[in-house]
């Protein structure tokens, strides 16, 4: 059955004749096989646009520090605080729901990418994200983007994660066993960070022993190696930083290597002998 033409029983009459269309003027052409626009209240309406829970709404006033224009990490019991400060506000079902909403939204989870220390009620930094945190945060921020664009989005993700990498400031092979997820693409795009990350850090700190050992100014050595001054700067900086941490790290495993444990009990002397 053809779907753009009615169905009719056989025993239909046909139309009176006041409802057939009228013959056309002279010089105009007939209107054949086009089809009548829909009146507007015909046309299928859109989807909704989609709300924000009405309790955001609320905690951007009560607390626009954290929740307004400028999104910032939540601190771990922040559920409990907010219930602690307002309890003549808001509702514990209703404030469990909006966090659980405001938690997965791209927007909030685009300030947990970016690596920033969680927040208490006054806005104060109270303690660190970890690394698995901010590396999840990167992988779906990164799908929805992908999701909505036809680029190529893993070039830039693999340098994301490199540089959520060296903020870390752990080892390659912990970050890595830390981070590593059932997705085999983005364990091989962070195994590829991770090892353009190694290939800078062996290139940098290169740099950082033939500057110390070239006894030059930071321009005159740049000069000489065709470099920006400030770039050269950054670079022996940050080979710097990451030479001291490798001490420091290498230290405190050799001071817990030669400590015995806390509850290790103390040599008893020998009896003496009769």
């Amino acid at each position: 059955m053809n779907a753009s033409t009615p169905a009719t029983p056989d025993n239909a009459t046909p139309a009176p004749a006041e409802t057939r269309e009228a013959p056309p003027a002279r010089g105009q052409r007939p209107n054949r096989g086009r089809r009548p626009q829909r009146p507007a209240t015909e046309r299928p309406a859109g989807p909704a646009p989609a709300r924000q829970h009405p309790v955001l709404d609320q905690l951007a006033e009560l607390v626009p520090v954290l929740f307004g224009e400028t999104l910032l990490p939540l601190k771990r019991g922040i559920f409990e605080d907010l219930l602690a400060a307002y309890p003549e506000v808001l509702e514990k079902d209703s404030l469990k729901a909006a966090l659980g909403l405001h938690a997965r939204s791209t927007r909030y989870l685009t300030v947990v990418a970016s690596g920033l220390q969680r927040h208490d009620l006054s806005g104060q930094p109270v303690e660190d994200l970890t690394p698995e945190q901010v590396h999840h945060a990167l992988i779906e921020v990164f799908r929805r983007r992908g999701a909505r664009s036809r680029e190529d989005l893993r070039p830039k993700l693999r340098q994301r994660i490199l540089q959520a990498f060296e903020a870390s400031g752990l080892p390659r092979d912990e970050y890595a066993q830390r981070v590593h997820g059932r997705d085999e693409e983005v364990n091989q795009l962070t195994h590829d960070a991770l090892t353009e990350a190694a290939s800078r850090a062996a290139r940098e700190e290169a740099l950082l022993r033939a500057f110390d050992a070239s006894g030059k100014t930071v321009e005159a050595f740049a000069d000489m190696y065709g470099m920006h001054v400030l770039d050269a700067n950054r670079t022996l900086e940050r080979a710097r930083a990451r030479v001291a941490r490798q001490a420091a790290v290498a230290a405190s495993n050799t001071a817990t290597l030669a400590s015995p444990p806390a509850d290790a009990a103390p040599d008893t002397p020998a009896p003496a002998p009769d």
